[in-house]
C-alpha cells in the first residue's frame, strides 16, 4: 500500500520538474530571425548582389560577425530566406484558389500568389538570375523550397481529374511545370514593363487557357 502510495504521487514530482529554457539558445534563435527579417527587407528592396552583409547587419542592427555566426555566407541567408518566404506564398496560394472549375482555381492561386509577392519583386528577379548561375547542389535546394509553391497547382490539376473536368491521361507533372515556368516569368513583365497585378493575373488567366485546353473533357 505504501509504495501504491509513493507511485501515485510520482506524477506530481514529474509535472513540477519541467526542462529550463536554455536561454542562450533562445537568444540565438530571435538573433537569426532579426537577421532573415532584415536580409528579406534588403533582397525584396535591391535584389540580391546589391544587399551587403554589412547592411544586412546594420539593419538587423548587430555586426558582421553575428551574422556570420547564424549563416556561413550571404547565399545561406538567401536560401533560408527564399525557403521562408516560399512556404508562405504556398500558403496564401492554396487559400487563395478558392472553390470552381479547375481554370478558375489555377488563375485565383496564381493570382494570389502574384498579389502576395509583387512588392518584393526584385527577390524573385533574384530567383531567377542566381537559378542560372548557382551550384547544382544550390539549384536542388532551390527547387525544393519552391515545392509548396508547384504542390499547390498539381493539387488543383489532380482535383480537375478527379471531377472529370481534365482528361485521365493528363500529364499532371509537365502541366504543372509548364504553369509554373509560366507564371514566373510573368515576373519579367512587373519588372521591365511595369505590370501590376490585374494585368499579371488576366495574362496567366490566358496562358492557363492555352495550358488546359489540350487536356479538357468538354464536362
Amino acid at each position: 500500500m505504501r509504495e501504491s502510495a509513493s507511485t501515485e504521487s510520482s506524477p506530481v514530482t514529474e509535472n513540477t520538474v519541467q526542462p529550463r529554457v536554455n536561454r542562450r539558445q533562445a537568444a540565438k534563435v530571435r538573433t537569426r530571425q532579426k537577421v532573415l527579417d532584415a536580409a528579406r527587407g534588403l533582397f525584396a528592396e535591391r535584389g540580391y548582389e546589391p544587399a551587403t552583409i554589412r547592411d544586412i547587419a546594420k539593419g538587423a542592427g548587430m555586426s558582421t560577425g553575428a551574422v556570420f555566426a547564424n549563416f556561413q555566407d550571404k547565399a545561406e541567408l538567401f536560401e533560408a530566406v527564399l525557403t521562408e518566404d516560399m512556404a508562405n506564398l504556398a500558403a496564401v496560394m492554396k487559400t487563395g484558389a478558392g472553390e470552381g472549375s479547375t481554370r478558375d482555381r489555377l488563375v485565383n492561386a496564381l493570382s494570389a500568389g502574384y498579389h502576395g509577392s509583387i512588392d518584393q519583386l526584385p527577390l524573385f528577379q533574384a530567383i531567377v538570375a542566381r537559378s542560372w548561375f548557382q551550384p547544382v547542389a544550390a539549384e536542388t535546394r532551390q527547387r525544393a523550397a519552391t515545392e509548396g509553391l508547384t504542390g499547390v497547382i498539381a493539387d488543383i490539376l489532380r482535383d480537375g481529374i478527379g471531377a472529370g473536368e481534365l482528361k485521365q491521361d493528363a500529364d499532371v507533372a509537365l502541366m504543372t511545370e509548364l504553369t509554373w515556368d509560366a507564371y514566373l516569368s510573368n515576373y519579367r513583365r512587373a519588372a521591365y514593363d511595369g505590370w501590376a497585378v490585374k494585368q499579371l493575373s488576366d495574362h496567366i488567366g490566358r496562358q492557363v487557357d492555352i495550358l488546359l485546353a489540350s487536356v479538357r473533357t468538354g464536362k
